[in-house]
């Protein structure tokens, strides 16, 4: 398809831009396909052109078969889950998956951006991610469709987004501590940046409120969302003099990593201590004893990212802009009553 075709279809081609930018034809082609070869002025200037007179990409026939996931960080189980069901919804469309991790930064750098515009790929998922006003418009510029997976903030309205029911797993996770009796309940939140972190800690306050018990800022202690994370916090609150009979931490690794703090002062669960999860990762039923959690469906949650972004990629309308899958609790062992002598 030629610059002309394009211009038929009332779209800006590649010489109308070239033309205003005072540059060839082959540069603008450099900048719209992230090559090389341009200077950071003017590649600024064909980027703005394109975005004020809403160039699309053409040659649709060209993009390669892939799907672009963007990570927070690949260290994690979590992530694994969500590869799964991403991969197993873009497979029966002859599409392959192609993964970026930030290295726990929020932000993808401006040298990934320009990699991935030359990849050219179907649509973009971010996993706990976000980016600039830049990045965003060179995708919406290119036709490359992106949809936020968990988004660490709330997404602007243009941007399709899928997450978990956060607040509620919160809630119903503490509920069922102080159902079983439980009045001292610590929590190990995750990072104030990440959104689902933020809910799950509100809705863990929620549940406080409605058991008419006190927010105790002693008991809440804020850590990374892994194994040492959950260890060193839920050390510390375990050595409280008045210490919590029950933590529910933010995820499944915080959680076993409680295990192993509660193990090392010598407490047993849930005699002494009855912890909860969030995740429902295949670790949490194999750990001792069995982990009650909050099943999050990570794969489901994948999968529906991955349809979002077929949908939009084939010219579709998707029905909702934000989509949240619902949370339960999973019952297992690391609950119970609290001891006697707390009650």
């Amino acid at each position: 398809m030629d610059d002309t075709t394009v211009r038929k279809r009332g779209e800006v081609g590649v010489s109308h831009i070239a033309a205003l930018a005072g540059v060839s034809a082959s540069t603008v082609s450099k900048v719209i396909h992230g090559r090389t070869g341009v200077s950071t002025g003017t590649r600024r200037r064909i980027e703005a052109l394109i975005r004020e007179h809403g160039y699309r990409k053409a040659e649709k026939a060209e993009a390669v078969p892939i799907v672009e996931v963007v990570f927070q960080a690949l260290d994690s189980p979590w992530a694994l889950e969500i590869v799964r069901g991403i991969e197993h919804a873009v497979r029966p469309h002859g599409l392959a998956v192609t993964l970026t991790e930030m290295d726990g930064a929020h932000t993808p750098e401006s040298t990934w951006a320009r990699q991935m515009l030359a990849r050219r790929p179907v649509g973009v998922i971010a996993v706990s991610a976000m980016f600039t006003e830049h990045q965003l418009a060179q995708l919406d510029s290119r036709g490359i469709p992106l949809v936020a997976l968990d988004p660490t903030g709330e997404p602007s309205h243009p941007i399709a987004s899928v997450g978990a029911a956060n607040w509620n797993g919160g809630l119903v996770a503490t509920r069922h501590l102080i159902q079983l009796g439980h009045r001292r309940i610590g929590m190990l939140r995750g990072p104030d940046e990440l959104l689902c972190c933020r809910a799950r800690l509100d809705g863990y306050r929620a549940a406080l409120d409605e058991g008419g018990l006190p927010h105790d800022p002693d008991l809440v202690r804020s850590a990374p969302l892994y194994f040492d994370g959950g260890r060193d916090a839920a050390a510390e609150l375990l050595r409280l003099p008045d210490r919590p009979t029950a933590i529910f931490a933010s995820n499944d690794l915080q959680a076993l990593g409680a295990y192993h703090a509660a193990s090392a002062l010598g407490l047993a669960i849930p005699r002494d201590v009855s912890i909860v999860g969030f995740d429902d990762l295949p670790i949490a039923q194999w750990s001792d004893p069995p982990l009650t959690t909050v099943h999050q469906p990570l794969a489901q949650m994948g999968a529906t990212a991955a349809g979002f972004v077929l949908a939009l990629a084939d010219g579709r309308t998707i029905e909702h802009d934000r989509l949240e899958l619902p949370t339960k609790l999973v019952v297992r062992g690391s609950t119970a009553a609290p001891p006697a002598s707390t009650r």
